[in-house]
């Protein structure tokens, strides 16, 4: 069986790119780190590939509002491209600023289909600071999205800025219908964080850390899965190893995030 193809997207101030192509090679994908300009100038496209990632980082600087730029470059030289991409069949992925890039491209919340409309944003977090700590997060059961297919509850990393999911009551009404909703933050009780700082790092409206398009096939979300591709990568990962020493149980290798990376994969397969 051939190997799935992956494209992770690099430049301009984009730096998650070598983490996530590593979590996605672990799970079996064949990955290639490919410049926006190799992407704009048509010396790679897009059509080759089935899993499109725009990655964490700071395009840009986030000098006119985080993922801006890189969001409008993308629609204006590629958003025929990236329209017929999802039309084909395949995955795009925004992790952080990559989500913002996604939310200010129009293609996430994606409620009609080729319209590139920008309807959600991605603003300075309510604590009026950078935020760098891991989450606890609970899955939509009922959402159609495929990277959290199967994923009821996780703790991955933020680390961001300008995080805090923000839209208007209408639009905020139609993604919870649509279900386009596919992770909240919560506390450590498993129950959604009802606002509460820190376990909501940023005020995002209704807890929301990631949504969909109605396809299930674009996603975005402020925590970041390849951050958390080996047990190692949690800061508790020595008392959960005692602890499951003690129990007579093995921990796990992996990381969590990886089970994102993995259901993109394996939708393909």
């Amino acid at each position: 069986m051939s190997r799935v193809k992956a494209l992770v997207l690099t430049g301009f101030g984009l730096n998650c790119d070598l983490e996530t192509a590593y979590a996605l090679t672990i799970v079996g994908a064949d990955v290639e780190r490919v410049h926006l300009n190799s992407l704009a100038q048509r010396e790679k496209r897009l059509a080759d590939y089935r899993i499109f990632v725009v990655g964490g980082g700071f395009s840009w600087g986030d000098d006119h509002g985080a993922g801006v730029i890189m969001g409008m470059r993308l629609k204006h030289r590629l958003g025929d491209d990236l329209q017929a991409f999802v039309a084909s069949g395949g995955i795009v992925i925004g992790i952080c600023n990559g989500f913002q890039v996604l939310v200010n491209l129009g293609l996430l919340p994606g409620f009609e289909p080729g319209v590139l409309k920008r309807e959600v944003a991605l603003i300075n977090n309510d604590c009026g600071n950078f935020r760098d700590q891991w989450v606890n997060l609970i899955g939509n059961a009922a959402s159609p999205c495929v990277l959290t297919e199967g994923i009821e509850a996780i703790e991955l990393p933020v680390r961001h800025g300008e995080g805090k999911f923000f839209a208007e009551t209408d639009v905020l009404e139609r993604l919870e219908r649509r279900q386009q909703v596919i992770l909240r933050y919560a506390g450590a009780d498993g129950k959604v964080a009802g606002g509460a700082f820190p376990a909501n790092p940023n005020g995002s409206v209704a807890d929301i850390a990631g949504i969909c398009d109605p396809t299930g096939r674009v996603a975005g979300l402020m925590p970041h899965p390849e951050a958390f591709n080996d047990w190692t990568n949690h800061p508790e990962w020595t008392r959960k190893r005692e602890l499951a020493r003690r129990s007579g149980t093995v921990a796990p290798r992996e990381g969590e995030g990886l089970k994102l990376f993995r259901n993109a994969v394996n939708y393909f397969r």
